[in-house]
């Protein structure tokens, strides 16, 4: 063999041996960056280690998975935790009056709604941009609903004054629980959600009717002056009562239904723009819980 021959077939098997060499390097470093991400994926932070590659024969049963922390870990999703709801405290008396800022008043109308009176003392409200609370009886409701809609729509307060207006204290705590129920019911599909506030017909509240309220979620809430419109004293003397009466934190007791309501019709129009005049706040009451 002459030295050009040789020289030809050393330069061939090193070129081979370099073409192995990096085929081999190749392969390592993709199996490396395969075996690497999957580690990484399943433990995180811990130091990756290379698995080793399956041995030739028949497949080995898979082991099971062990728990895990992240496993027992219930999907509670990525909003704000809920707050615990409210729970409502069981008064032993009923509340007069309502808390604050300045010449703070609060009109409330019983016994509706009345499709014959209900809408004008609506339409007097609304002229003066007036929030009021409307403590209606499931009887009269469930064949209004579209009143109570209208009082949601224009801000007002709509509370629980039984089914009928019957006298609590007479009746049995079954009887008490189903005249609040089916009255919060009505509520709840009229006006769109369900009362906080609670009155007793008459003013005759007892034990039954202050722990029944607050299982359902309402306070109780009387008054601190009565009109006495449901005497139809007429209107000029409404209005004096309102007027005499009229103090920071009072709850004015009116009725838009249960009878001929004309004048408490009229003495709203009256009242309500002289004590706006006087520099007071008519509004409507916020829960307060304990």
């Amino acid at each position: 063999m002459t030295k050009d021959q040789l020289l030809t077939r050393l330069s061939a098997t090193k070129a081979a041996v370099l073409t192995r060499r990096r085929a081999l390097v190749a392969g390592f470093a993709a199996a490396g960056a395969a075996g690497t991400a999957g580690v990484f994926a399943a433990v995180g932070d811990e130091k990756p280690v290379r698995p080793a590659l399956p041995a030739a024969g028949p497949p080995v049963a898979a082991r099971p998975l062990q728990p895990s922390a992240y496993r027992l870990q219930p999907l509670t999703g990525y909003g704000p935790p809920q707050a615990a709801p409210h729970r409502t405290p069981v008064r032993h008396e009923p509340l007069l009056k309502v808390s604050g800022r300045g010449r703070t008043m609060v009109l409330t109308f019983d016994d509706g709604p009345d499709p014959r009176y209900t809408p004008h003392i609506l339409d007097t409200l609304a002229e003066y941009d007036v929030r009021a609370m409307f403590f209606v009886c499931g009887e009269m409701a469930v064949d209004n609903k579209d009143l109570l809609a209208r009082m949601a729509d224009e801000g007002h307060v709509v509370g629980n004054h039984t089914w009928s207006h019957p006298l609590l204290t007479r009746l049995t705590r079954s009887r008490i629980r189903s005249e609040m129920e089916r009255t919060c019911d009505v509520i709840e599909d009229g006006y769109g959600e369900r009362p906080e506030w609670f009155r007793a017909p008459y003013g005759a509240w007892n034990r039954a009717a202050f722990q029944l309220g607050a299982e359902l979620g309402m306070d109780p809430l009387a008054w601190t002056v009565d009109t006495l419109d449901w005497t139809r004293p007429g209107t000029r003397r409404i209005v004096g009562r309102v007027e005499n009466g009229a103090a920071p934190g009072v709850v004015v007791l009116s009725h838009d239904a249960g009878g001929d309501r004309t004048q408490s019709v009229r003495a709203l129009r009256d009242y309500l723009p002289r004590l706006l005049d006087s520099g007071y706040h008519i509004t409507v009451p916020r829960r307060q819980y304990a």
